[in-house]
């Protein structure tokens, strides 16, 4: 006990002569921390110096800390160190480390994310009717009022297959995809079914559609499922990635955070297992930084 009571007063004094350092360095800023230190018979490495108990709780909670990104850097390896401590800061509040030393910790362990190298999509050309951008300088305010599509190519072992997304450009959601083997437009519609299905009842007569100008979107079969839904078409017009920016980047998460960093699926089903995991950590537990780092999910659920 009298042990005890000695430690805890030892470290009640180290405390207090920190806390007057600090005090009168905000006094004395001319003065170094060896200085006034001195003032008390204390050295510059006494004032930096930690209890060991102190460190085996620092060093336990760096190891929890670097456990815990490993967890989800194996369901999203290229998930960047800002989303990171988002989440975290969300599970352990004020247990969590500041940002810096989190990064610093990331430094450490190399953790923190290489660049990847871009790779190259193409563009489609056709004879259908080409429809005019409708969403220059619009913004949505709400779920179902812009959705934005687009077909990427996914590199497998056994060849190429196509993803044909959907997104929600006000919750960021993906709400309708398919991956297939082939460019046909019968899978882009199975995407759009998808995404009118996941709306309900909704009332989509105020829907603008956008997307590219591909053969996909501008064939008969697709253009009447969207006029039965009264939707708006709108399509780019420069054949410019800013022109569907929002599609564009969804695309790039996928592949720049998740496939690139990944060996390459065996084959068409494999992929599709990976690309249905992907999208359900993209929806439910990837912050997004235009939703104020709430997930799509959750952006969605706010309007329900």
């Amino acid at each position: 006990m009298k042990n005890r009571q000695g430690r805890l007063r030892n470290r009640l004094i180290k405390k207090s002569w920190r806390q007057t350092v600090n005090s009168l360095r905000t006094r004395h800023s001319n003065l170094s921390i060896e200085c006034l230190s001195g003032l008390f018979g204390k050295t510059r490495v006494g004032y930096y110096s930690v209890s060991k108990e102190m460190l085996e709780k620092r060093k336990l909670t760096e190891t929890t800390t670097i456990s815990i990104v490993r967890e989800v850097r194996n369901e999203a390896p290229g998930i960047g160190a800002y989303k990171l401590f988002i989440m975290l800061k969300e599970l352990y509040a004020e247990k969590m480390v500041g940002r810096d030393k989190f990064y610093a910790l990331l430094h450490f362990h190399h953790l923190m994310l290489k660049p990847q190298r871009k790779r190259h999509t193409t563009n489609s050309n056709h004879h259908y009717h080409k429809y005019k951008n409708m969403i220059k300088n619009f913004i949505p305010t709400a779920p179902n009022e812009l959705w934005v599509a687009d077909i990427t190519y996914i590199e497998t072992k056994d060849g190429v297959c196509y993803l044909h997304l959907i997104t929600d450009a006000f919750t960021h959601e993906i709400i309708g995809w398919t991956l297939s083997d082939t460019l046909m437009a019968t899978n882009t519609i199975a995407a759009l079914e998808q995404a009118i299905k996941q709306a309900g009842n909704s009332d989509l007569s105020k829907l603008i559609h956008h997307s590219d100008r591909g053969l996909q979107y501008c064939c008969n079969a697709y253009v009447e499922r969207l006029n039965s839904i009264s939707a708006t078409i709108s399509m780019t017009e420069d054949y410019k990635p800013t022109d569907n920016a929002i599609a564009e980047r969804v695309n790039g998460i996928i592949k720049q955070e998740w496939l690139y960093r990944m060996d390459r699926p065996k084959n068409l089903e494999d992929a599709r297992k990976i690309i249905s995991s992907i999208i359900n950590f993209y929806n439910n537990k990837r912050p997004h930084m235009s939703n104020c780092m709430k997930t799509p999910a959750e952006m969605r659920m706010q309007f329900r």
